[in-house]
């Protein structure tokens, strides 16, 4: 190995001693940009997020059974009584995830619009919606 560096002295001894010059032609290069060229290399794009989006927790929707189905129509119907007056309700539902088998249980609390009984659907003042299958709970904000 020193015999190795001796040669390289040798091979390079007429420039090593001469001083450093600065191209004319070309700007000198920012210490951002020269770092940038030794910035690791991601060989699988996007693996990282796939590891990630396993790694998500989601909840799985649980189903109810008649006597809990049975108060949420009780409850829709003591809101579609009271729907001229718009009251205000808190809706805990179940929201689908896009992209893993589940989704998450929300909670909100909204001025109420109109009960849509074809569709299915609660619409609020904010223009949202939720169906009929993903409610959970549902209460009348007196």
């Amino acid at each position: 190995m020193k015999q190795d560096k001796i040669k390289a002295e040798e091979k390079y001894k007429d420039i090593i001693d001469l001083p450093y010059q600065k191209s004319d032609r070309h700007p000198h290069m920012s210490l951002l940009n020269r770092a940038a060229q030794f910035s690791p290399f991601a060989a699988l794009s996007g693996h990282g997020d796939n590891i990630n989006e396993a790694g998500r927790f989601v909840e799985q929707k649980v189903e109810y059974d008649e006597e809990v189905k049975q108060e949420l129509d009780r409850s829709l119907q003591k809101i579609i009584d009271r729907i001229e007056c718009q009251p205000v309700v808190a809706v805990t539902y179940f929201e689908p995830d896009n992209k893993k088998q589940g989704g998450r249980y929300c909670t909100v609390k909204e001025r109420l619009k109109k009960v849509d009984t074809y569709e299915r659907r609660l619409i609020f003042q904010d223009r949202s919606q939720i169906y009929f299958e993903q409610i959970v709970s549902l209460e009348l904000e007196e």
